[in-house]
């Protein structure tokens, strides 16, 4: 415990200066946001007209309601089939081949992925959209809500469920009735953690969203300015969808603590 407490302020130093390393660019491009000129790195004053500007901009509007419908569409999918795939693999014995093979998706470049998930598409002749971008952010997502559900079936205690059924219960009233109240707080951690991933992701939404503006997500629309140079008005957005992700993944933390420690 003495070595521990001496060792300490080295530590904590040494933490503070990774969170510095971190969050130090985060925290001036968001300060930067405010700046009242047009150039990115020269502070003249406070102002929000860069906000306002992105809250009366169409495209920007456009984009921001295509990522939302994206990003409540794939999460809704991945949730109800990453839950499944959890509550299915949990019942099999243990596969490192077959934990290798869920969680690919997940350690795959995205690079690779959207790759192979635009072939896949232009191998069906399937019309690329929103729709394909959902079809994607769902297959990349569901990896990971299966990953955090089954994080909370580790705890699960499935003497419960045969009581259920010795009650009278049918599978479904007893899944909806007890199985889903004690996971619930792991599937919406997934959900989150899905929604979150959805509103971020680039790769994947650029190669499969196909011609046109009606396909285009705020990270692609961020990606397009950018390539102009770096503004204010992008600093702006870009904070906003930092906000919403740090916001989400808080969120997602919460809920699944009560995952890792059982409650």
């Amino acid at each position: 415990m003495a070595s521990r407490r001496r060792a300490s302020p080295a530590l904590s130093l040494h933490l503070g200066l990774v969170y510095l390393f971190l969050y130090a660019p985060i925290a001036v491009l968001m300060v930067l946001s405010f700046n009242k000129g047009g150039m990115p790195t020269a502070w003249t004053g406070f102002s929000f007209d860069w906000y306002v500007k992105l809250a009366n901009s169409p495209e920007i509007i456009s984009s921001a309601v295509n990522t939302l419908i994206v990003a409540v569409c794939s999460t809704l999918i991945a949730t109800v089939l990453g839950t499944l795939l959890a509550l299915g693999v949990e019942r099999r014995r243990s596969s490192s081949a077959l934990d290798a093979l869920l969680f690919a998706p997940m350690i795959i470049p995205d690079i690779v992925l959207a790759i192979a998930l635009l072939s896949f598409f232009t191998l069906l002749e399937f019309t690329l959209g929103l729709y394909s971008i959902v079809l994607s952010h769902a297959v990349f997502n569901i990896a990971f809500v299966c990953a955090v559900v089954r994080t909370r079936l580790k705890n699960f205690d499935h003497s419960i469920v045969e009581a259920s059924i010795d009650l009278g219960a049918g599978t479904f009233t007893t899944f909806r009735r007890v199985t889903l109240p004690v996971i619930f707080p792991g599937v919406l951690a997934g959900a989150l953690l899905a929604f979150t991933l959805s509103v971020d992701e680039f790769i994947i939404a650029y190669f499969t969203a196909g011609a046109g503006s009606s396909s285009t997500t705020l990270p692609m629309r961020i990606y397009s300015m950018i390539r102009f140079g770096v503004t204010p008005e992008i600093n702006a957005m870009a904070t906003v969808v930092m906000l919403v992700s740090f916001t989400l993944v808080f969120l997602s933390q919460r809920a699944n603590k009560g995952t890792l420690t059982g409650e």
